[in-house]
């Protein structure tokens, strides 16, 4: 039996920090220690011992909202080079969204992606089912997923486009929405949807070409894709959940206005790039900060972290979704939308722990807990006896972010130059070390997440 002790910890888990250790046993976390304990007992049975020195011991991070571009877009990213940023990040386990190329749309499109992520990915994976107008296409994927063999997901969550998307992905009939709520709520499988209003956003874009000629500049994309487009797109998912009785999950809300939506089975993340950036960002960042739904006021962003640290906003994503910079020339028409960023996710907010804009259980807890339970990912999450042993230990210690530092395959970050005041030493990857101070086990693959 492997064994690895990781002792002179701070665990920080379910809405407490202490001082302890932590036994792990093969892939799983057999013991948790707190306060004063002997080791003696345990040194001649260790294979590896680890002192943490006071470093913060947490589960590992989960991210609900990727894009690893494969198959499709491997040109400016893919999983093996995603998740390896990912290990460097401490996320230990990743839902990876379904607009590629095909779109993940149908049974053997999602199973050939499982096949990709266990022959590529360094982290722990699933895959959103991408719902469109056929409802028949949902449902015979769910009916034949659930008889696959053992070790498969039988019920991965549904991922919504609400809003502007590649490929098919769209769903803009009604009748065809309310089949999805419907069936959804059947079957208790979450929904996670992309709220922007389309014809809002081409209405404002042809108002801004006359304004500001065919490819308007960057400081007009939150006036473009502004907050009616948003509120518009949102107030008809929660309508349409609210008379199913189907569990939503707003992904990436930008807005205060959005937030009055929340309550009962409304639920809404926040994401990385939304709680770090406003408007007056893009006049030094420009298209490197451009996504969607888009950057939106500083107002819109304070609301957004108070939203968090009280729990209305449920987990934080990074909706991770690199571009080569040569795609992101231009200006809102011209430019694509997305940037990577789960690299530097955890230490981006314990950076904001330190700002004190949210405790740091609250940032655990919708780091790691939220999801975990959300998305019914088994034994992950938490740092629990039985349960896997996905953890991050990470340290305080200021450092500049270069060009160097960065494993995304597309090479760049809207975070070059920051100054970060935490870095991640080592993750454990069911059990294994996965990333030790720069270097990464890439002999490790993650597994399938039930």
């Amino acid at each position: 039996m492997r064994k690895i002790l990781i002792h002179n910890a701070v665990i920080v888990n379910e809405g407490r920090h202490f001082k302890g250790a932590v036994l792990i046993e093969d892939d799983y976390i057999a013991t948790i220690y707190e306060d004063e304990f002997s080791l003696i007992e345990l040194e001649s049975s260790t294979s590896l011992r680890i002192d943490a020195k006071g470093a913060l011991l947490l589960p590992g991070i989960i991210d609900t909202h990727v894009h690893f571009r494969e198959p499709g877009m491997t040109h400016k990213a893919d999983i093996a080079h995603e998740s390896r940023a990912a290990l460097a990040g401490g996320v230990t386990s990743v839902i990876d969204m379904p607009n590629v190329n095909p779109p993940t749309s149908t049974l053997e499109r999602w199973q050939e992606r499982m096949t990709l992520g266990a022959r590529e990915s360094r982290v722990n994976y699933t895959y959103y089912i991408g719902a469109t107008n056929d409802i028949q296409a949902l449902k015979h994927f769910y009916d034949k997923c659930s008889s696959t063999s053992e070790g498969i997901p039988s019920h991965p969550p549904i991922k919504l486009f609400m809003g502007s998307s590649t490929g098919n992905m769209l769903v803009d009939k009604r009748e065809a929405l309310l089949h999805i709520f419907r069936y959804s709520e059947e079957n208790n499988i979450p929904i996670v949807a992309h709220c922007e209003d389309t014809p809002r956003i081409n209405e404002r874009m042809a108002e801004a070409q006359k304004l500001w000629g065919e490819d308007p500049a960057i400081e007009h994309h939150s006036w473009i894709r502004d907050e009616e487009a948003c509120f518009r797109s949102s107030s008809l998912a929660v309508e349409l959940a609210k008379e199913t009785g189907a569990h939503l999950h707003i992904a990436h809300i930008t807005t205060e206005r959005e937030l009055t939506l929340l309550g009962g089975n409304i639920t809404g993340e926040v994401c990385v790039p939304h709680l770090l950036f406003c408007d007056k960002d893009y006049s030094t960042l420009g298209t490197r900060i451009k996504c969607n739904p888009s950057i939106k006021s500083g107002k819109d962003r304070e609301a957004l972290r108070q939203a968090l640290a009280d729990s209305r906003l449920l987990t934080i994503g990074t909706d991770h979704a690199p571009h080569l910079l040569s795609e992101k020339q231009g200006g809102c028409a011209r430019a694509v939308s997305g940037m990577p960023m789960i690299q530097f996710s955890l230490v981006s907010m314990l950076g904001l722990v330190d700002e004190g804009v949210l405790s740091l259980e609250r940032m655990v807890d919708a780091m790691c807990h939220q999801p975990a339970m959300l998305f019914n990912i088994q034994q992950r999450g938490f740092i629990r006896s039985g349960y896997k042993a996905d953890l991050v230990l990470v340290r305080p210690e200021e450092w500049t972010l270069g060009k160097e530092d960065i494993l995304s395959k597309c090479g760049w970050s809207p975070l070059e130059g920051h100054k970060f005041h935490w870095r991640v030493q080592l993750t454990l990857l069911n059990g294994q070390l996965a990333y030790d101070h720069g270097n990464i086990n890439d002999t490790l693959r993650g597994e399938a997440i039930i």
